[in-house]
């Protein structure tokens, strides 16, 4: 018997979506975003028959808006929360070594010793990086994968960074995370993974009520309205989860990022880790990317009130990042100097804390009082895990009698096309990514391409430059395969 492709486009879609209407499947996955695709793909490497429905696009909420980083949990430990950071060290072992290494670049991050930083920040730095190191060696990661932190000589910070104001600084601690290329490519990754073992990922199909047994739907582009059968149903909505079971109660935080040049900066090496002024817990870091560009973030806000579609940046946010990010800079960065800036909501569970800063990272799995499991919280890093629990438990509160998860040990799958967008022009965008952004990862309009298969939409100039070039090929494709 042939195996499924792992491609996914409109013509896979149609047909999908006219058998999803006439069949029962064993799970029902509402969210395509990095859980929802990780529980897909849980729940078909166990031989199970699986649905997933995304009202938008795959990566189209908070999975895109990330910091970009699969790290080992250095925050999670200056508060306390080890079990978040022991998790979060395992899970990025796994994606490191064996999931996705083809995803994921260890990535230097350095702590400055200059004015600006305490000798209490400085000392707490240093003891928290050496404690993620022994996180790193429990959870067996190599040091190829991550080297070992070490200090630095004030000469060699200014080469990692150089845009540090070299008055004042004594040095500083560099350590090791993981970097992906692209939050959003994970995600689509993911799901060509889960589709490669037969499941179907239906994007733009809006889950209107959910029950034990399925879904009423309705088809985003045609309005068609149906009803899904299932065996068991995930709800991996995150932050609108609480629109498809009203006695869920997240409370949504908005981090924003700002996106640099990475000339403006010198052309940075390593990560900037910028302690806030007087925590010895919440940080701003500037990232460089392999695409010219450098992201600085991020903000933890309260977000009270409706979800929006997509979430917009405050300019207070953008403020407070330039002046954190100013005051290790021998050359301030202007606002003029930003090129863009974007903002993603996290799902966190209210625990009822003050500020959402003080809110567990922790997911929650539980089933609701219509029958259905809600996954929700956690973070991009421990999707896997995050998954496995919400399959486990849908297999059995659903008798669906699923064998144990196996994605500890599952690779996903490479892309033939390999983005050339990160090179020296971030604008660039060859016709063969954007031909393989249709025909193989599920776009169906030009955002999808520049907003979600690359990442060209984050600076309005280089969307506009890349984007008759990605109508017509869009265009031309999906003629191709209609």
């Amino acid at each position: 018997m042939t195996s499924p492709s792992p491609d996914l486009n409109v013509a896979r879609r149609a047909e999908e979506l006219r058998r999803s209407a006439q069949e029962t499947v064993d799970v029902l996955v509402i969210g395509g975003g990095i859980t929802g695709v990780g529980v897909a793909l849980d729940a078909a490497s166990r031989g199970l028959s699986v649905t997933l429905l995304e009202a938008d696009d795959l990566a189209f909420g908070t999975s895109r808006f990330s910091s970009k980083l699969v790290h080992g949990g250095l925050r999670y430990l200056a508060t306390g929360d080890i079990a978040t950071a022991k998790e979060s060290a395992f899970e990025r072992h796994l994606l490191m070594t064996i999931i996705a290494p083809h995803l994921i670049r260890p990535l230097g991050q350095l702590l400055p010793f200059a004015p600006g930083v305490t000798a209490r920040q400085r000392a707490a730095g240093i003891a928290g990086m050496g404690m993620g190191d022994l996180l790193r060696m429990r959870a067996r990661t190599p040091r190829k994968a991550l080297p070992a932190p070490r200090l630095v000589s004030a000469r060699t910070a200014n080469a990692l960074v150089p845009a540090l104001n070299p008055r004042g600084l004594r040095g500083g601690m560099l350590s090791y995370d993981g970097q992906l290329v692209d939050d959003a490519r994970l995600v689509v990754t993911v799901a060509r993974t889960a589709a490669g073992l037969g499941a179907r990922i239906l994007t733009r199909v809006r889950a209107l009520e959910l029950h034990g047994g399925g879904a009423k739907a309705e088809d985003a582009l045609t309005g068609e309205r149906l009803e899904i059968r299932a065996r068991s149903v995930i709800n991996a909505t995150g932050v609108w989860a609480g629109t498809l079971d009203e006695s869920i109660t997240v409370r949504p935080s908005r981090g924003t990022h700002i996106v640099l040049d990475a000339a403006d900066l010198g052309h940075p090496s390593a990560a900037l880790t910028i302690p806030h002024e007087g925590s010895i817990s919440r940080y701003v870091f500037a990232l460089p990317q392999v695409n010219g560009r450098v992201i600085v973030g991020l903000t933890d806000e309260d977000a009270p009130g409706p979800v929006p579609r997509v979430a917009v940046p405050t300019e207070g946010e953008i403020t407070f990042l330039l002046s954190n990010l100013n005051r290790m800079l021998s050359v301030p960065i202007r606002r003029d100097q930003v090129r863009g800036a974007f903002a993603g909501l996290r799902p966190l569970v209210d625990s009822g804390a003050d500020s959402t800063a003080d809110i567990s990272r922790r997911h929650l799995v539980a089933v609701s009082e219509s029958g259905f499991v809600n996954v929700l919280g956690g973070k991009l890093t421990t999707y896997r895990r995050m998954a496995e629990d919400a399959v486990d438990l849908a297999s059995s509160t659903g008798a669906l009698g699923a064998p144990p998860s196996r994605t500890a040990s599952l690779r996903l799958v490479d892309s033939a096309v390999i983005p050339t967008s990160g090179a020296a022009s971030p604008a660039e965008l060859t016709r063969a990514e954007i031909e393989f952004a249709v025909r193989a990862e599920g776009a169906m309009t030009v955002d999808d391409i520049l907003d979600r298969r690359s990442r060209v939409g984050l600076v309005a100039v280089d969307r506009v430059r890349a984007t008759a070039t990605a109508e017509a090929v869009l265009a031309e494709t999906l003629a191709q395969l209609s």
